[in-house]
């Protein structure tokens, strides 16, 4: 299996469900991900079992990383 680096976000398109499973199928640990990325964990939980939407801040950084989110920075780049 090829091992992601802890420091690589997910890949756009995903939900929370496969968002979770990504972590599992890569063994990555979802605190040192969201540490190596500058967020907090409590953000990255949060996303992944539907308690916060990612509208803005933290929230918002984390749902792009994760893949929930379209980056708006890359989708004005094309």
């Amino acid at each position: 299996m090829n091992k992601s680096s802890p420091n690589t976000p997910l890949p756009y398109p995903q939900t929370p469900e496969s968002a979770r499973a990504w972590f599992v199928d890569h063994g990555i640990c979802q605190t040192a991900w969201s540490k190596s990325l500058g967020i907090s964990r409590a953000a990255v939980v949060d996303l992944i079992h539907g308690r916060r939407k990612g509208h803005r801040g933290e929230g918002h950084r984390a749902a792009i990383l994760l893949g929930l989110k379209l980056d708006p920075s890359a989708s004005q780049a094309a």
